[in-house]
């Protein structure tokens, strides 16, 4: 029994090393459009600013490009990197935008814990923004992932629309 409890314990240890280690490796990484906190809440919308930098989730269904299908880009709405291509674009029935993918290079992925279990995270490649969740219940004749994004962290621009 002493041995089991001595097991126990080093395989506990180990974890949470691994996990420390993990979260000081996420906080290293920069990106190339950087702000305070009251920057960020000079140039977005309190609902912006609470899903891009506190990684909030916008209520389902509550979003109008949810149901936006016209040709266009999707870009970050804090620091106008294109993000999602309209022809990705699918109706999940989840009530938050969807697309089986994202503008090559412009999005990364991160591990969530907030719920008490890995979820892979969403972020801008440009300011780190929270954009949502991916997960792999997405279209299975294209790439099988679900990009579960908030529409507020989103800025739609119709084709032929100029990137100011």
């Amino acid at each position: 029994m002493t041995r089991f409890i001595l097991l126990f314990i080093a395989v506990l240890t180990i974890s949470c090393t691994s996990n420390a280690q993990k979260k000081e490796e996420k906080e290293k990484k920069t990106y190339a459009v950087t702000k305070t906190n009251a920057e960020w809440k000079k140039i977005l919308t309190s609902e912006q600013y609470y899903i891009l930098r506190k990684a909030g989730t916008e209520r389902p269904f509550s979003s109008p490009l949810n149901k936006t299908y016209a040709s266009g880009t999707f870009y970050c709405a804090a620091c106008n990197t294109p993000l999602y291509e309209s022809q990705h674009k699918f109706d999940s029935g989840t009530g938050w935008p969807s697309f089986d993918r994202a503008v090559k290079g412009n999005v990364d992925k991160d591990v969530d814990y907030k719920l008490g279990y890995a979820r892979s995270e969403l972020l801008c490649g440009t300011c780190g923004g929270h954009l949502g969740h991916v997960f792999n219940d997405g279209p299975r004749e294209t790439t099988g992932m679900r990009h579960c994004i908030n529409g507020d962290a989103l800025v739609f621009k119709s084709k032929g629309a100029k990137n100011e």
